[in-house]
């Protein structure tokens, strides 16, 4: 279609659907302060605001306590630990010296040695004695500790249920304040969807089709944009039934235009020759010629076959002669390529002269 138009509508036209998309950014720019500005949507609340504080403050008191008194156990229990480490290795070097001592003695047999024997037995009891204290000492430590784990773990809980009740709370006001929101945006877009809707099926090849596709642009993107992230959830049925609503409208529309359309071609195809020239307009024509499609009926047809001046499938004629030159010619075009005349006079060959 481009290829029969003037060049300066060519470049008119191009600047007018430049006209249509900067209408349409205007619109969104306006659209999106609306939008940021929605009265009646107060701000998201938080969590903290359902915790009950007076109980929030004593439990977390307690995880604070709990996990003090939890550090204290454990530093204790480490140094306990290594006290114990340390006595039983002077034990057992001091078992292992004294073993060595009993030996020696064994061999030499020497009866001044009795009371030697005595103290090292009792210097190597004493050991084992410290040895066992620290080892209490490490098992109380140790069950204190598991107390205390126990203490933070069961504050803990508590403060986890805290949390989770006001979570619940949280989460049925966000729900409500979503719906409130999507509800808003809806009212605001669905009337530029109708509008939208209205314009593409009246208006959009008319004069002011710029401004009416700019219009339809923005209700798009008002829609996938503005409205569409803001649907309720509801585990994906809301969307879902959302698109099977829209595939069914939209496929509903496509399928009754096509009926129509074709119902149309097929009435048209009836009309004489003469009539059906009149209901097409030069650009449409040459466009689908330029195509090597059929301006009539809009079927594919061989334009290179120069015997071949009719459409095959509907009758229309493709090709006449010049009245003036008598040379073979586009039957839409309103001059002759070869001479120059005009489209007035039949041409010799049997054709019709084009609208």
């Amino acid at each position: 279609m481009a290829g029969s138009r003037r060049l300066p509508e060519t470049w008119f036209r191009r600047g007018l659907w430049l006209i249509a998309v900067l209408f349409a950014a205007f619109l969104i720019g306006l659209g999106g302060l609306v939008v940021d500005r929605l009265p009646g949507v107060a701000p998201a609340p938080t969590l903290d605001s359902f915790v009950d504080r007076g109980q929030a403050v004593r439990t977390d008191a307690a995880i604070k306590q709990a996990q003090t008194q939890l550090e204290d156990i454990e530093s204790r229990l480490e140094t306990a630990r290594l006290q114990l480490k340390a006595r039983s290795t002077a034990y057992r070097n001091a078992r292992e010296s004294f073993n060595d001592w009993v030996a020696t003695r064994t061999a030499t047999a020497q009866a001044s040695q009795d009371a030697e024997l005595v103290a090292r037995t009792q210097a190597l009891d004493g050991l084992k004695a410290a040895q066992r204290d620290v080892q209490t000492q490490v098992d109380t430590l140790e069950a204190e500790q598991l107390d205390a784990q126990r203490g933070v773990q069961s504050a803990r809980t508590a403060r986890y249920a805290l949390n989770t009740a006001a979570s619940e709370k949280l989460a049925a006001i966000q729900r409500a304040q979503e719906l409130k929101v999507f509800g808003i945006r809806l009212a605001l877009t669905l009337p530029l969807l109708v509008v939208a809707g209205w314009l593409f099926v009246r208006q959009r090849k008319s004069t002011w089709w710029p401004f009416v596709w700019g219009f339809i642009f923005f209700a798009l993107f008002a829609f996938f944009v503005e409205l569409v992230p803001y649907l309720p959830d509801y585990g994906g049925y809301v969307r879902y039934l959302v698109g099977i609503v829209l595939t069914v409208l939209i496929g509903r529309y496509a399928i009754v235009s096509l009926q129509r359309y074709l119902a149309r071609q097929k009435a048209e195809e009836q009309l004489p020759d003469e009539e059906r020239r009149k209901t097409l307009s030069y650009d449409l024509a040459q466009a689908r010629l330029a195509k090597s499609v059929c301006p009539g009926c809009e079927r594919p047809v061989k334009l290179d076959d120069p015997n071949r001046d009719y459409c095959v499938h509907c009758g229309i004629c493709l090709f006449d002669r010049c009245g003036a030159c008598d040379t073979r010619k586009n039957a839409f075009a309103h001059f002759c390529h070869h001479c120059g005349a005009g489209s007035t006079a039949k041409a010799a060959g049997g054709g019709t002269t084009s609208a």
